[in-house]
């Protein structure tokens, strides 16, 4: 039995088009429909969607976005949403905290990055991204991943340390001793620093470097990353000073 695809209206044989992947089996949106599928299915099955690819985020996590990045992509969560979504899940979470998060740290010296955090968390985000896909593309242009792919393996490795970083706010729903929580929040940059390391290192193992070029290089990168952040962060802060108040 055939049928016309109701995207592209190519005739579909089978249950999807050959022209443009759509299902044939597309029908009219009904509420159920779109809480039991397409909500509960994006977003909370672990074998796609949303908690699949935080699962594989912290799993294989260099291996898993390489395999994304060469093509096996009909599991994983976008970037772009993932991000949004574990920004939207911090802001919520910190509504629960026993006390400011931005307290625990020097307010003096971080103000200004503060008063920007408060409306423009979401492109801050993404404003180190492009510098980090710059540095990976140039220490790893013997892999032959173009600029756009080592933009994607960021956006993604940021997701990871997105998720990371949730890890703080959730306790605070629970502790509001300060000294504690700097610890934790130490604790978590630590970890981050090792996950960015990790990640690079698996992403970039299958392609022909020797062992000891390839540890120099996810060392150069993570570096180059701590940096980037760095520096970041002071003209965030002195954008911040001068021109919010």
């Amino acid at each position: 039995m055939t049928s016309n695809c109701l995207n592209c209206n190519e005739e579909i044989v089978g249950k999807f088009c050959s022209n443009c992947s759509q299902s044939a089996s597309t029908h009219r949106f009904s509420l159920s429909h779109v809480i039991q599928h397409d909500f509960v299915h994006g977003i909370f099955h672990f074998d796609t969607g949303f908690f699949y690819t935080i699962k594989e985020l912290f799993t294989r996590p260099g291996h898993r976005i390489r395999a994304y990045v060469q093509g096996k992509r009909t599991k994983h969560f976008n970037y772009f949403a993932t991000i949004i979504l574990l920004l939207t899940l911090s802001y919520f979470l910190k509504k629960w905290t026993k006390i400011d998060p931005s307290s625990i740290y020097d307010q003096t010296a971080l103000s200004g990055v503060f008063k920007l955090l408060k409306d423009y968390s979401k492109f801050i985000v993404f404003l180190h991204i492009p510098i980090i896909a710059l540095g990976s593309f140039l220490l790893f242009k013997k892999s032959k991943q173009n600029y756009t792919e080592n933009l994607v393996l960021n956006l993604y490795l940021q997701c990871g340390i997105l998720t990371i970083s949730l890890v703080l706010p959730v306790i605070m729903i629970f502790s509001d001793n300060k000294e504690f929580l700097l610890m934790v929040n130490n604790v978590l940059s630590v970890v981050s620093v090792l996950y960015v390391i990790i990640f690079y290192y698996q992403y970039f193992s299958v392609f022909d470097y020797k062992k000891s070029g390839l540890i120099i290089r996810v060392i150069c990168i993570g570096i180059l990353f701590l940096v980037t952040k760095l520096v970041m962060n002071n003209i965030l802060n002195i954008i911040g000073l001068k021109y919010f108040h």
